[in-house]
C-alpha cells in the first residue's frame, strides 16, 4: 500500500503496529476464525508433521495447527502479531511446539524441504513478489507436502485460476481451487486453492 491515504489501512492490517495494529489485530481474530478453522481442516495436520503458517496474525489458526502438528511455525512481518501469537500459543511456545519469526512468504527463514503443510489466509494480497514467494514456499515443502491458500475473493491480487498458474509455474501440481463462503451475515466469500510439491 503506497497512498498516503492507504497508510492507516496497512497500519491496521498489511503491517500491523502500534494502537491500529492492535485494533486491526482484534479484528482480524473475530473476521478470520472461521476461515482459519476451515483451512486447517482442507489441510489436514497430522500428528508427525510440521506446519508453516504465513502471516497469522492474531494466531486463530496458528493455535488450531499446535493442536494438531507436531511443530507449528508462524512467520509475519509484524511484530505487534508476533506478541498475539505468543500470548495465544504461550504454553506451547515454552514446550517448543510453536515456534515464532520476524519474516515473509518470500523470506521465511525456514531449511529447505523442512516443513509438510504451508498455510496461507488472508495475506497474499501483500505479498510484493509473489513469484518469489511461491519459490521460497515450493523450496521448504518436503517433497510431497502441501500448501493451501485462503483469501477473500474481492481482494486478490489477480483471479484465483490465475494464481494457480503462477503456482503451476513455481513448479506445483495437483492444483485445486474454489471459493468458501464463511458462516455469518458479514463473511466475505474466500477463494481457496490446495497444491502439491511434487514426490
Amino acid at each position: 500500500m503506497s497512498s498516503v491515504l492507504d497508510e492507516p489501512l496497512d497500519r491496521a492490517f498489511g503491517h500491523p503496529r502500534g494502537l491500529l495494529g492492535r485494533i486491526g489485530g482484534a479484528l482480524m481474530a473475530h473476521g478470520n476464525a472461521a476461515t482459519e478453522r476451515h483451512v486447517v481442516e482442507v489441510a489436514k495436520p497430522a500428528a508427525d508433521e510440521t506446519v508453516l503458517v504465513l502471516g497469522p496474525g492474531p494466531g486463530i489458526g496458528l493455535a488450531e495447527v499446535a493442536a494438531r502438528s507436531r511443530l507449528a511455525v508462524g512467520v509475519d512481518p509484524s511484530e505487534e502479531m508476533l506478541q498475539l501469537c505468543r500470548a495465544r500459543c504461550a504454553a506451547a511456545v515454552r514446550e517448543g511446539t510453536v515456534r515464532l519469526r520476524a519474516g515473509t512468504a518470500a523470506a521465511t527463514g525456514q531449511p529447505g524441504e523442512s516443513v509438510d503443510v504451508v498455510l496461507s489466509v488472508n495475506n497474499v494480497q501483500l505479498w510484493a513478489d509473489r513469484e518469489a514467494a511461491f519459490a521460497e514456499l515450493f523450496r521448504v515443502l518436503r517433497p510431497g507436502g502441501r500448501l493451501v491458500l485462503s483469501a477473500h475473493e474481492k481482494w486478490l491480487p489477480v483471479p484465483r485460476h490465475d494464481l494457480a498458474r503462477e503456482l503451476e509455474a513455481a513448479g506445483f501440481g495437483d492444483l485445486q481451487t474454489w471459493v468458501w463462503d464463511p458462516p455469518g451475515l458479514a463473511a466475505t466469500r474466500a477463494a481457496q486453492l490446495r497444491a502439491w510439491r511434487p514426490a
